[in-house]
């Protein structure tokens, strides 16, 4: 299977000693070139899948781009792992970049965010006044891992999802960076014309600051994990006005800002 390596290792199963030569699988990490306006605008270490996903919801998810109407090309070259995009002639993307405080930087898998701490500023309000049951959350939450092929041969993945209301996959996205994984499901659903603010998102990671952040720039009113809450997430979950929920695991779940949205 692609975006895994097949490796030989040895397993020592240890209350019997024994120690057994053997294949496993290893998820694969590899760095994306990205290119804005023929300026290279950062290298994101991800998962080789997904990239022109990728590239697409990171520039919005991080406010660089406004809608993927700005963008005139896209070009994915997988052998060279680069991403080049030409935006519209009336964007001034120097200006974008000034303003987001960005510059031409490299991406950690295991880090993603934008800037140190990037939450000192407004932060945008999410409009919905979408509501869901919680057996939905639960139920959706709750596959996500089964549902992720690499995770499932390796492990070594995070894994984020679209989902509509009545629990239906809208995109599901892997990677082995948590903000990876959630940029790529951003992106997948910004392709296919999906309206977030009728859809909640789904992850394995941890709730930080900079990944409710994405969803907020993007309008998802509800981001539910397997994972925990930290506090820069809690806090900017509650300047937002978005449901956020954490230890979605078994039969419950802990609801950290605006329950209302969330249906016993």
């Amino acid at each position: 299977m692609k975006h895994m390596l097949e490796i030989e290792i040895t397993r020592i199963d240890v209350p019997s000693g024994k120690a057994e030569k053997m294949t496993d699988f290893v998820a694969e990490e590899r760095p994306l070139d990205i290119y804005v306006s023929k300026k290279h605008y950062a290298t994101i270490f991800c998962s080789p899948s997904n990239l022109k996903e990728l590239t697409v919801g990171h520039l919005l998810s991080e406010g660089i781009l406004k809608s993927v109407e700005e963008i005139e090309e896209l070009h994915v070259s997988v052998d060279k792992a680069t991403c080049k995009v030409k935006l519209k002639p009336s964007v001034n993307i120097e200006k974008r970049v000034i303003f987001s405080k960005l510059s031409s930087r490299v991406i950690r898998s295991a880090c993603g965010s934008t800037s140190p701490y990037p939450f000192s500023f407004r932060h945008p309000k999410v409009r919905s006044n979408l509501t869901v049951q919680a057996k939905t959350i639960l139920d959706c939450v709750n596959r996500l891992n089964s549902n992720a092929k690499i995770f499932r041969k390796t492990g070594g993945v995070h894994v984020a999802a679209i989902y509509s209301i009545d629990g239906v996959s809208k995109a599901l996205a892997e990677d082995v960076g948590r903000h990876n994984a959630v940029d790529k499901a951003i992106g997948a659903g910004v392709l296919e014309q999906i309206d977030f603010s009728e859809c909640f998102l789904a992850l394995s990671g941890r709730l930080t600051g900079d990944i409710i952040l994405k969803a907020a720039t993007m309008q998802l009113p509800i981001v539910a994990s397997l994972a925990a809450a930290i506090n820069s997430g809690i806090a900017i979950a509650k300047d937002a006005e978005l449901t956020l929920i954490g230890f979605v695991r078994g039969k419950r779940m802990n609801i950290y800002n605006s329950p209302e949205r969330i249906l016993s």
